[in-house]
């Protein structure tokens, strides 16, 4: 070890040549996984939107010029919009772009602002796990129901309501990935991400 390195180690910098484990390359059957994790609620809300935009755009053409409209096309969009809405709502989570008070926060002292990191967690859960209880009996009241999308004969309300329990307990799985994050650089001592970029 070079005096360089040894300099490093005692101030707690890494080694030259050293890779912090965000920088070493991902196993060949992790890939999958890890392109599922970043990219996961994009693609739901992409066809989510997707089918939304295009069913109503299309009924909009045919009811105006052709004076026709298919009988679902004023509850599926609807419908679909549940999927949109929840996984969003799990997009910002995982992005920590949802409102939370981070001007008062990054006033804090460091010890205060890890609180606040772990007191989110927990509401979070919590809130989640109520969501996910009473939302789980809403979809098995349409499952043995057999509720039929109103204007069709085939497609049934609980296919959709299975996006709330669903995204909710993706919610969660995106909170305790935060909160180890957070545990992560509280043990380094590094800043906290409180103005993370709602663009991405």
């Amino acid at each position: 070890m070079s005096h360089q390195d040894m300099a490093k180690a005692t101030t707690g910098e890494a080694p030259a040549g050293a890779t912090s484990p965000e920088a070493r390359p991902t196993s060949l059957w992790l890939k999958p996984i890890k392109w599922l994790d970043d990219h996961l609620e994009k693609v739901i809300i992409l066809i989510a939107y997707s089918g939304m935009a295009g069913i109503i755009f299309v009924e909009v053409i045919r009811r105006f010029f052709f004076s026709l409209q298919a009988p679902w096309s004023t509850s599926i969009p609807v419908l679909l919009f549940l999927w949109l809405t929840w996984f969003g709502a799990s997009l910002n989570v995982k992005q920590r772009s949802h409102l939370s008070l981070n001007e008062i926060r990054m006033r804090l002292p460091y010890g205060g602002q890890f609180a606040c990191q772990v007191l989110d967690a927990v509401l979070w859960i919590g809130f989640g796990a109520m969501v996910i209880y009473y939302t789980k009996a809403q979809v098995e009241l349409a499952y043995m129901n057999f509720a039929i999308v109103p204007g069709t004969d085939n497609v049934m309300q609980w296919w959709f309501y299975l996006a709330t329990p669903l995204a909710w307990i993706l919610i969660i799985i995106r909170v305790l990935q935060n909160l180890a994050s957070d545990v992560g650089r509280y043990r380094r001592r590094e800043p906290f991400n409180l103005q993370p970029a709602i663009m991405d």
